[in-house]
């Protein structure tokens, strides 16, 4: 399986990041089978960074297989979501970005992907006006919704699609909205989708 990511695709972020330039089409980045880390297990900050920072996400499960998918089927291709965290080495990515050089480091270290329980796409009216947020130490820190997406889901599904042949399993990590920020040890992680937390994890 791949994880496949979306940059920028939040406005709001976009702006807390102070990015001047947007894109005509998704910003795809990529993240090896690895970089997962589910079923609670606890994120141990990696000795290669003094900034490591989450960025919530609604993350897609692709269920078919599919290569150059039409939008309007892109439906078609997935039947469950959850709440996910990318990790990002800030200090690193950031260093990298200044040399003009590829960044994949800073984002597709091991366990870099916190991946929360699934849930079916069907308890929810509209994939694209749902509302997700992650607290930390019990304090929202934040939160998002799908409609202020750049580039909606489907839309990401039939893009990504061009380029990559999708299989079953793959996930792919949809934009994080404003409100990224550092995490620390000892902290407790909770992510959720409305008010079902999907996503509970501890920083080590």
């Amino acid at each position: 399986m791949k994880i496949i990511a979306v940059g920028l695709n939040y406005e709001s972020h976009n702006q807390e990041m102070k990015r001047t330039f947007s894109s005509s089409e998704p910003v795809i980045f990529m993240k090896p089978e690895s970089a997962q880390l589910k079923d609670g297990k606890p994120f141990f900050i990696p000795d290669f960074s003094e900034e490591i920072h989450y960025e919530t996400e609604i993350v897609v499960k692709i269920n078919r297989l599919g290569k150059n998918i039409a939008e309007e089927f892109a439906h078609r291709y997935y039947e469950d979501i959850t709440v996910g965290i990318d990790f990002t080495a800030r200090d690193l990515q950031r260093n990298l970005k200044e040399k003009g050089l590829p960044w994949e480091i800073s984002k597709g270290f091991d366990n870099s992907a916190a991946i929360g329980n699934f849930i079916s796409k069907d308890l929810f009216e509209d994939i694209q006006n749902i509302n997700f947020h992650l607290n930390i130490n019990a304090e929202t820190v934040q939160q998002g919704n799908t409609h202020d997406m750049i580039y909606s889901i489907d839309k990401i599904i039939a893009y990504v699609s061009k380029f990559f042949t999708l299989k079953i399993g793959d996930l792919i990590f949809t934009g994080t909205p404003a409100g990224v920020g550092p995490v620390l040890i000892d902290d407790h992680l909770e992510g959720y989708i409305e008010n079902k937390k999907l996503l509970e994890f501890n920083i080590k």
